[in-house]
């Protein structure tokens, strides 16, 4: 599962969370090493809030699954997905959850 930001505005609140006084003065994206920002704060929370609800509902569903950083910058790379921020999630339905072995 792939969950991303592609051409998320700013929220308009200035609350300067970003870095910046205003929203206005968050500057244009540019390419980073892994994603492309700045992005506005509240945009990066959306997104959290919507890759933990994916995960859960996974779970409820009886699927493992865990967040992962590096299957969005791979996704990114290789273009299949367009999107500042891509994010995944695999998932498995195995006997033993492959993603929390302790």
């Amino acid at each position: 599962l792939l969950i991303g930001l592609k051409g998320a505005k700013e929220s308009g609140l200035d609350c300067g969370a970003c870095g910046y006084p205003s929203c206005k003065e968050l500057p244009p994206l540019r390419a980073g090493k892994e994603f492309h920002g700045p992005i506005c704060a509240w945009r990066l929370i959306d997104l959290g809030i919507a890759l933990g609800s994916a995960a859960k509902t996974a779970s409820i569903l009886n699927a493992d699954n865990r967040i992962m950083y590096r299957i969005g910058v791979v996704v990114r790379e290789m273009g299949l997905m367009e999107g500042e921020i891509i994010v995944g999630i695999p998932l498995s339905a195995t006997g033993k959850n492959i993603y929390f072995d302790r």
